[in-house]
């Protein structure tokens, strides 16, 4: 059936309101075919089922909100920003602790488990042995995260992206499904986490926000990044979705060109300098398979700032379910 405009405009008022994500008019059969499996669980139609929304309980809000967010997730994704972190960010944040100590990694939205994961196998082959890291991975679903802290995944979601290497490396068989080893997973923290809320406890070193800032205006994208400055340390990075910037929308950061890819850093950051390998790393993930190499170039810093001049305004934490 198709979704009428007040259902539709009801529907996405509803999901702005909790999560500040963006339904614009186009996107009725998304819509329709995110509420439909719930309307047939509830025994009504579709048309039924959302004008029922108007007087629903909280927690049938909320699994709404969560129809409508994107999982859309694999190992590696991209595989330019985790080169950038295994040749660059990770060495220097090593420099900058002289070895010692803990990296504290915010991976923000992140489905079910594949970025944090991923995350963990970067660290735990770059860090040297005095030093530990810890992995606070969060996301609006808590279905998601439900299969992110079980660490199994099937054949299929291991052929997205996983290099042959790290398969056999960190992963082991039970029956038909695969499991991340121990060591990882004991990295890894999982919690239910809305982007327009406070961010976790910081400091971190690294915090991975890719591929949702794509989802709120101007004003939610500016907020979350002011709140994330808040919890980076000053000399820390911040990975964006290759589609998405600070460019434009909060003048605290500073873009970093490493190879095909960009990072960003606090503005002004003291960044302590380290030499390129003379060994090129193994790709990894979308790149190419394990042991082709990236080309090498040099690190230019871009200056970031508002359109037209305007000053960065942030947005007030609220509740709700974006992740």
């Amino acid at each position: 059936m198709t979704l009428s405009a007040t259902s539709f405009q009801l529907v996405a008022d509803l999901v702005r309101r909790r999560s500040a994500i963006q339904l614009t008019p186009g996107k009725e059969y998304l819509v329709e075919s995110r509420l439909l499996p719930l309307a047939r669980d509830a025994g009504v139609d579709l048309e039924t089922y959302v004008a029922s929304l108007r007087t629903a309980r909280p927690d049938v809000l909320t699994e709404v909100v969560e129809a409508m967010t994107t999982n859309e997730t694999s190992w590696f994704r991209d595989g330019a920003p985790y080169q950038a972190m295994r040749r660059t960010e990770i060495p220097r944040l090593v420099e900058a602790r002289r070895g010692v100590g803990r990296l504290r990694v915010w991976s923000a939205a992140c489905s079910t488990g594949q970025e944090p994961y991923s995350l963990a196998m970067c660290l735990a082959e770059t860090l040297p042995p005095a030093m530990s890291a810890e992995i606070v991975a969060t996301d609006l679903s808590e279905q998601v995260l439900e299969r992110a802290r079980s660490a199994r995944y099937t054949q299929l979601e291991v052929n997205r992206g996983m290099p042959a290497q790290m398969l056999v490396q960190h992963l082991r068989r039970v029956g038909t499904e695969w499991e991340i080893a121990d060591e990882l997973r004991r990295m890894v923290t999982f919690r239910a986490h809305n982007l327009l809320d406070t961010p976790p406890p910081g400091p971190f070193d690294v915090v991975f926000l890719r591929n949702v800032l794509i989802y709120f205006d101007l004003a939610t994208k500016r907020g979350i990044l002011d709140r994330v400055l808040r919890v980076l340390r000053p000399d820390g990075v911040l990975v964006l979705g290759a589609a998405e910037t600070t460019l434009g929308v909060h003048d605290g950061w500073e873009r970093v060109t490493i190879d095909r890819t960009s990072v960003y850093r606090p503005l002004g950051a003291a960044v302590t300098t380290i030499p390129t390998p003379r060994e090129p790393l193994a790709a990894t993930g979308t790149d190419g398979p394990p042991g082709t190499t990236l080309p090498r170039g040099p690190l230019t810093v871009h200056r970031t700032g508002h359109h037209a001049g305007t000053p960065p305004t942030s947005v007030r934490p609220t509740g709700g379910a974006a992740r």
